[in-house]
């Protein structure tokens, strides 16, 4: 099943942080946050401005984003949680 965003979201995959302290304990998936670092797996083809053009999104596929923690939208796609969210709701690119 493939998912293609449109106008300006994008799908995300959120990137899981260690289950380990740098003290070196185990954390339980109880007490663990969401991610907020993910990776662009598809983008919309752009936001459509109020003169009917469509201006192309900043972020492209295989970008490293950083977004807010309750940001977009949990979707199941094979199996697999995934993210769709505004661009608005990037907050930045990780180089």
């Amino acid at each position: 099943m493939k998912v293609r965003p449109l106008n300006d979201r994008v799908l995300v995959k959120r990137i899981e942080e260690t289950a380990r302290t740098p003290g070196g304990l185990y954390l339980p998936d109880t007490a663990k946050e969401k991610p907020i670092e993910g990776e662009v797996l598809a983008v919309g083809d752009g936001r459509i401005g109020d003169d009917g053009k469509t201006t192309p999104l900043q972020v492209k596929q295989g970008d490293r984003v950083v977004f807010g923690k309750y940001a977009g939208t949990e979707i199941k796609i094979a199996g697999e949680e995934r993210l769709i969210l505004r661009e608005d709701d990037i907050l930045g690119i990780i180089d």
